[in-house]
């Protein structure tokens, strides 16, 4: 075989751990070639402080999954010296911030706020070294609705896509229909900004782009 042609072998590289159950971020870091080697989900109590601002929840909720997810990494044993990554999205209406529907009546009330307006979408991400330590980034994001007629309402919560959701809304699925303008990361709206985790982790000396030499 021609030496030109030749794939360049895949070189070693540290181990990372997605602080998080969710398929979206799981589907986000694999997009920029990121394959985590194990997704430990940090259960933690996710409910507003009082007068908590939805930026403060945002980074405050991912820093606490990334401490928890340490803790479980270190009782588990083999994943010591990995990246942790952990990340928390907050959508909000002014400073009101939205739940993660899992009623419909929780979903309806959120489309019913967002139809016909702009609201914003922060997502914190958090970062810790096999050193131990750790980076932080806020991102903000503003979306508009179009207005939304009882119909597509109607339709919108029988598709059940609301279900877990921040805001009651996915825009990578159904409600894509819905966003009539954005300003900010898309990507970070889904769940991950990814531009400022590629930034973090090569920042750091994580080699994102060993996946690349090998891409298909």
């Amino acid at each position: 075989m021609n030496e030109a042609s030749a794939k360049p072998e895949k070189s070693w590289r540290p181990k990372l751990v997605l602080a998080s159950a969710s398929p979206r971020r799981l589907a986000l870091l694999q997009q920029i070639g990121v394959e985590p080697d194990a997704l430990v989900p940090a259960e933690i109590d996710e409910t507003p402080k009082k007068t908590e601002l939805p930026r403060s929840l945002a980074t405050r909720l991912a820093l606490e999954k990334a401490v928890a997810a340490q803790k479980l990494v270190k009782a588990r044993g083999g994943l010591d010296d990995a990246f942790i990554i952990a990340a928390d999205t907050v959508v909000s209406v002014g400073r009101r911030i939205l739940p993660k529907c899992e009623l419909a009546a929780e979903a309806a009330q959120c489309l019913r706020l967002l139809s016909g307006r702009a609201h914003r979408v922060f997502t914190a991400v958090v970062l810790v070294t096999p050193k131990g330590a750790r980076r932080q980034k806020l991102v903000k994001t503003r979306v508009r609705f179009k207005r939304l007629s009882s119909a597509e309402m109607e339709a919108y919560l029988a598709s059940g896509e609301w279900r877990g959701k921040a805001g009651g809304y996915a825009i990578q699925g159904l409600a894509g229909a819905f966003v009539e303008d954005i300003n900010g990361s898309y990507s970070a709206v889904v769940g991950l900004p990814l531009v400022d985790v590629h930034r973090m982790l090569t920042g750091d000396g994580f080699p994102v782009h060993i996946a690349w030499l090998n891409h298909v």
